[in-house]
């Protein structure tokens, strides 16, 4: 017995099919396109472009004027008349009270911050020398100054933390000595005293 079928009104043609599913891919494909034109913004993400970062920092309001120096591999020197050198950068002199003072609309403001820092944007294998220098007093009193090491990639991640006394104008002590290995892990972290200002210093 042959059995007819029905046609109803849920029944598509081939056609109607192939045009309903290209409209279907053109609309995803046009959605993609706007997303990619427009990324949503990402606020509050900071990209430090740095694999290090070394902080030094002594008290708020202190008067006197500390210099970070920093030695690398291949005898990369950064002070504050070369704060480019390889990949290690000064970010900033900071020289106490002198350089402090800013005028933000139409008054005057004293940062009471005093800190300089470094930061390292690779990893070259070798060791690393970070100084403390007593550059000039204006109280002749002792200054306490911190030193802080971050890994900040992939991770932030503190390596060391630690504060050296400076005593009198011009001494230089070793904050930090550490050593990147070929493939980029930090050893042998220490503080045995070295000089590079002296020795370096044109």
């Amino acid at each position: 017995m042959r059995l007819l079928r029905r046609q109803t009104s849920f029944d598509i043609d081939p056609f109607t099919d192939l045009l309903f599913n290209a409209l279907l891919t053109f609309t995803f494909l046009f959605l993609i396109a706007l997303l990619l034109l427009n990324p949503p913004a990402k606020t509050g993400i900071i990209d430090p472009k740095a694999e290090f970062m070394v902080t030094v920092s002594w008290p708020d309001n202190n008067p006197n004027d500390i210099d970070l120096w920093a030695l690398g591999p291949d005898k990369n020197l950064v002070w504050y008349k070369k704060t480019n050198q390889g990949l290690m950068h000064l970010d900033r002199d900071d020289r106490g009270n002198a350089n402090d003072t800013q005028m933000i609309n139409g008054k005057s403001i004293i940062n009471p911050i005093n800190q300089e820092v470094l930061t390292i944007r690779g990893r070259p294998p070798g060791e690393y020398i970070i100084n403390l220098h007593y550059f000039k007093s204006e109280d002749q009193q002792e200054v306490p100054v911190t030193i802080y090491m971050a890994e900040v990639n992939p991770v932030l991640k503190v390596v060391h933390y630690s504060t050296t006394l400076l005593k009198a104008e011009n001494e230089e002590r070793t904050a930090l000595r550490f050593t990147l290995t070929p493939n980029g892990q930090i050893t042998n972290i220490n503080q045995l005293q070295k000089s590079i200002i002296e020795a370096n210093k044109k």
